[in-house]
């Protein structure tokens, strides 16, 4: 007659509660580590900001740009010509000046970085573009 043999049970050892033990300790120390510090900081003098404006900083000149892509300066339309030579004239009388290109929304993009380009090869970096 065979007998079973009874296998031992191998004993588990449970984590979760040390665990938790562990979690609780650390938030514990964190806690207070963030509560003891102490913000370490070097008092400093910043100068007054000035905010007044340029006096003599002149209006920019607005060139609008229509769907039609037709060109106009204070309302009145030039072709592209008349544009690059009338923005030669403004940026050599007005040093500090700035032109600003307001393009339809409804204008394919690359119409507008076309005109742009020239724009900027009369005006340099004194040309921009409006955003509104």
């Amino acid at each position: 007659m065979r007998f079973k043999q009874q296998r031992a049970a191998i004993p588990t050892i449970d984590l979760t509660p040390m665990l938790n033990v562990m979690m609780a300790t650390l938030a514990f120390f964190v806690l207070i580590s963030m509560t003891l510090t102490t913000e370490q900081g070097v008092d400093i003098q910043l100068p007054a900001g000035d905010t007044t404006s340029p006096q003599n900083a002149p209006e920019p000149l607005v060139v609008e740009l229509s769907r039609q892509q037709q060109i106009f300066i204070e309302q009145q339309q030039v072709s592209k010509q008349q544009l690059l030579q009338q923005m030669q004239i403004y940026l050599q009388q007005n040093p500090q000046a700035a032109v600003v290109l307001q393009p339809d929304l409804e204008l394919p993009y690359e119409v507008v970085v076309q005109l742009l380009a020239e724009m900027r090869d009369v005006g340099g970096d004194r040309v921009s573009l409006a955003i509104d």
